[in-house]
């Protein structure tokens, strides 16, 4: 299905490789957003999705988030996240930039009090026959070294930098992000079940080094299809069932 509904805005993800999956809903339902954020920076943005919930927590006050500016460096994803954005509530606030992190990085302009991000995972040395997927997919076409050093170059003095990444990688992150004087504010470990492994790490950072900041654990589903209610109260103001 290419036409993917939520309670207010809906997208459609045909022409992307990565499709809509429950990464980026818990990033863009997860992600601090305080009172203070005007200005909103999503890499690798895909289909949208993440901007647009974004656009959609941030509607509430008119004085919070004016600006919401998406980066994809594949054409086909560009152009549906820009339709998507066009087709939203939030039009006037949502801009797609078709360009490479390393681009933004050579000739900086503005600075975000928000910088987001669900990053290509696999660091394993395989690929597929798809080189569309392994360009949204491998970590080689944006290497989290280049997308810190893109947020500590582009974060505000009191921005937050938040991003999804796979668990095992979580103390890597943590320490390359250290490196950049980005510290940790909020750290949520998400498992599929009560039983299973933890597969993912919410993380959250700012510049000021918090000695006892949030760590806790998520689980999504008590069993096939029945979720908790936490993953419940965290997603109801976008999945149509919840």
């Amino acid at each position: 299905m290419s036409i993917f509904k939520f309670k207010k805005f809906s997208v459609e993800q045909n022409r992307c490789a990565m499709k809509i999956g429950t990464d980026g809903v818990l990033l863009g339902a997860w992600t601090p957003i305080p009172a203070t954020t005007f200005s909103v920076l999503d890499i690798g943005t895909g289909t949208g999705i993440i901007a647009l919930m974004v656009a959609q927590r941030s509607n509430a006050d008119p004085n919070q988030v004016g600006q919401i500016d998406a980066l994809e460096i594949d054409e086909d994803a560009y152009e549906q996240a820009t339709e998507n954005f066009e087709n939203s509530p939030w039009s006037d606030r949502l801009f797609c930039f078709h360009a490479g992190l390393d681009e933004l990085i050579d000739e900086p302009e503005d600075e975000y009090d928000l910088i987001i991000s669900n990053p290509p995972f696999y660091t394993e040395n395989f690929k597929t026959d798809n080189d569309q997927r392994d360009l949204a997919r491998f970590e080689d076409a944006m290497p989290f070294e280049m997308l810190v050093e893109a947020a500590d170059l582009l974060l505000s003095e009191n921005g937050i930098f938040s991003v999804i990444i796979p668990f095992k990688e979580e103390e890597n992150f943590l320490t390359l992000a250290k490196e950049f004087e980005l510290f940790p504010m909020k750290i949520t470990r998400v498992k599929g079940t009560p039983t299973s492994e933890i597969k993912r790490s919410l993380l959250a950072f700012s510049r000021n080094e918090i000695e006892d900041f949030l760590v806790d654990e998520m689980i999504i589903e008590t069993e096939r299809h029945v979720y908790t209610q936490e993953y419940i109260t965290l997603t109801k103001e976008f999945y149509l069932k919840m």
